[in-house]
């Protein structure tokens, strides 16, 4: 198996470019990752991101069309590449593979005093 090497902010930004499908521009992913996953994210380190994402091979950019809402300027809107789908599919397997590892007792919690 290769080595997949992608942070955990990484992995919610792939995640969420997935719910959004064609509506995966740069804003809507911020609206999203706070909507579900709690997690507020300043433009700039969210665009870093992506750009690494696209050197890694995860994921592609395309211009959108122009709309008035944006006074004529176009999105850029992101979509997993197979490389992306690929690691995705194999960060959720192996994740899977430790959760079924745990011990049920080892959840639970015990209050000490």
């Amino acid at each position: 198996m290769n080595e997949i090497n992608v942070g955990e902010f990484e992995e919610l930004v792939l995640l969420t470019i997935l719910i959004l499908g064609e509506e995966a521009y740069i804003l809507k992913i911020q609206e999203e990752l706070l909507n579900q996953a709690n997690r507020k994210s300043a433009m700039g380190a969210l665009h870093v991101t992506l750009g690494r994402l696209e050197k890694k091979g995860f994921l592609t950019s395309k211009l959108g069309g122009a709309t008035k809402e944006r006074g004529g300027r176009r999105k850029r809107v992101y979509e997993l590449t197979a490389a992306g789908k690929s690691a995705i599919t194999q960060i959720h397997a192996t994740r899977n593979s430790l959760w079924n590892k745990i011990p049920e007792f080892a959840l639970k919690f015990s209050y000490v005093r």
